[in-house]
Parts: structure tokens; sequence; C-alpha cells
């Protein structure tokens, strides 16, 4: 993470394109402005998140009982290695002999359509721009984010 001249914080060398931050690798990430107001984005994947995720991985990106803090595997987890756990889903051979399973949410256009607001918020969650709770504010949804909806959705 890094702060910029105006006090926002991002991710190194990302910049805005038609309203949602990339970094130079091409990856979306975050943008929180010093009074905590956020990017669109991730403002969506807080609410996505919550919607979709939370049950099994905890409020916030936390964690639980079930499963894994995503908080803490965005740390280290790329957004390739993301988007494909989540579309294909994994199994994870416990210590013990048990199993951890992530299902395949590939089909799921309530979690695809947005898999980029989700990774965008869990990874501001991640290093540690994005607090816990409800976000003060965000920024305007941008039109390229209405039309991207709109395709997504066979509208």
């Amino acid at each position: 993470m890094v702060t910029l001249e105006d006090g926002s914080k991002t991710q190194k060398g990302a910049k805005p394109e038609d309203g949602k931050w990339m970094t130079p690798d091409g990856d979306p990430t975050y943008h929180v402005k010093p009074d905590g107001i956020i990017d669109w984005y991730a403002y969506s994947g807080f609410r996505r998140y919550h919607s979709e995720c939370h049950v099994c991985h905890g409020p916030e990106g936390e964690g639980s009982t079930y499963a894994p803090a995503l908080k803490e595997s965005l740390k280290t987890m790329s957004y390739g290695d993301f988007v494909g756990v989540v579309a294909s889903g994994r199994i994870v051979h416990m210590p013990g002999g048990g199993e951890s399973v992530m299902p395949a949410l590939g089909d799921n256009k309530n979690v695809m359509c947005y898999i980029d607001d989700i990774y965008v918020y869990l990874k501001g969650r991640a290093d540690g721009a994005i607090g816990r709770g409800r976000p003060a504010g965000r920024d305007e949804k941008p039109a390229a984010a209405k039309e991207y909806d709109k395709a997504c959705f066979g509208e």
C-alpha cells in the first residue's frame, strides 16, 4: 500500500481507468481517500462480500471456524489465483484427515459479475487500507460499471 500526494491510499503504481483503479499488472485495486471515502468498486465489493461470502468467511474477511480469513489470504494470494479458486473451488486436506471445501462459484452471477469488486474490497482489507465496519462513504458508480452490470446479467 502507498499513500499518494493527496493522502489517499492505493497499491503502488495504481491509476484510475474509467473510474476503476488498476495496478500496473492490470489487476483491479482499491482507492481510499483521506476521509475514508472508498472507490465504487471497493464499496460494491463490501456489499457483495457481505451478501455472498461472509456466511462462511466471516464478517469483513476476518474468517470463521468454518473457512479461512480472506483478509489474511489476500496478503499473499494473487488476483488470478483468487479468481481461480472462487470460480473453480478448492479442497484443502487438513492435518488429521479432514477436508476444507470451497465450492465452485463460477456459475453464480451474483459472485462472478462482481469478482473484481469482491477482490478489491478484500485486498483493501488485507493491506489495512479499508477498516472494519461499513465504509464512511463511496464514490459515485461510474458509467462503465453500469454498462458492465447490464452486460454481465444479459440486460
